[in-house]
C-alpha cells in the first residue's frame, strides 16, 4: 500500500467516525430527559471515545508523509 491510499483509507473512516457520532448523538438526544437517562450518559461516554478516535486519526493522517 501506498501513503495516497492509506490516506484515503483513514479519510473514509474519519468520515465512518463522525456518521457514528452523530448518529450516537441522536439516540442519546431521545433519552436526555426520560427515566432512561442513564443511557444517555453512557451514550455521551461513548460519543466522547469517538470524537478522541476521530482526533486520533486525523492526527495519524497529518503525521503521514
Amino acid at each position: 500500500m501506498t501513503v495516497d491510499s492509506d490516506r484515503a483509507e483513514l479519510s473514509s473512516l474519519a468520515s465512518q467516525l463522525d456518521d457514528l457520532t452523530r448518529r450516537l448523538v441522536a439516540v442519546a438526544d431521545r433519552y436526555r430527559v426520560t427515566e432512561d437517562s442513564l443511557a444517555a450518559a453512557e451514550l455521551d461516554a461513548a460519543e466522547r471515545n469517538l470524537l478522541t478516535a476521530r482526533r486520533a486519526v486525523g492526527r495519524a493522517t497529518t503525521a503521514l508523509h
